[in-house]
């Protein structure tokens, strides 16, 4: 059994890549190989609108023509048994690192029929950590669940199940005075950081326990 993570922050030790970390610990636990890629360590990019996934015959229907360092990394999502997707939140949405990730990988298993996909090799139980600095009040006044809720529904359509964890008003930085950031009461972070945090990241571990669980059966 094969969980992956990948972190689609260019920080390699912050709060995305904790979270994951922690997931991958629970899915260890439950006896899973796992393995934890960084996205900004790749050099690759979005879809080019080549269609060649859509071509009625073509060699590469079904997967993504483009061949780049991504190219490896989506061949071995085929062979996993689940995957963990972590991203800190930009401007309401995933990091571009993760948005140009999820385009290679969603996109060739859309097809424009009744049934809407191209069917998997098997089920691959998913998972998505976002994080971010806004609170929870901010994240719904800005409607940020929609976008989550979105990729949600296109990993559970296609992979067969998924679920989200949001952690929000997350520890940006280390020490605050440095920065010019007087709309955060630093004090406030670091108590979050230390007393709620942790909780987080309990429910990350809960989550690859549950994904590996799942993939187990």
């Amino acid at each position: 059994m094969k969980i992956l993570a990948f972190n689609g922050s260019p920080r390699k030790e912050w709060n995305t890549a904790i979270l994951l970390n922690k997931a991958l610990e629970g899915a260890a636990l439950q006896g899973a190989e796992t393995e934890l890629i960084h996205l900004y360590d790749l050099n690759y990019k979005g879809c080019t609108s080549c269609f060649a996934c859509k071509m009625k015959g073509g060699k590469s229907y079904g997967k993504c023509a483009v061949r780049d360092e991504l190219t490896p990394i989506l061949k071995k999502i085929e062979e996993a048994d689940g995957i963990i997707l972590g991203s800190p939140v930009y401007f309401g949405t995933a990091s571009a690192e993760m948005r140009a990730f999820m385009e290679r990988l969603l996109y060739p298993y859309i097809v424009y029929e009744a049934i809407p996909s191209v069917p998997i090799k098997k089920r691959i139980n998913t998972g998505f950590i976002y994080t971010m600095g806004a609170t929870e009040s901010q994240m719904t006044e800005l409607g940020y669940e929609q976008h989550f809720k979105f990729n949600e529904m296109f990993m559970g359509h296609i992979f067969g199940s998924s679920e989200t964890l949001i952690v929000t008003d997350t520890y940006q930085f280390s020490d605050y005075s440095k920065y010019v950031a007087t709309l955060f009461d630093a004090e406030e972070k670091a108590r979050r950081r230390k007393e709620v945090f942790p909780t987080d990241c309990q429910k990350a571990f809960e989550m690859g326990a549950r994904i590996a669980q799942q993939s187990n059966i």
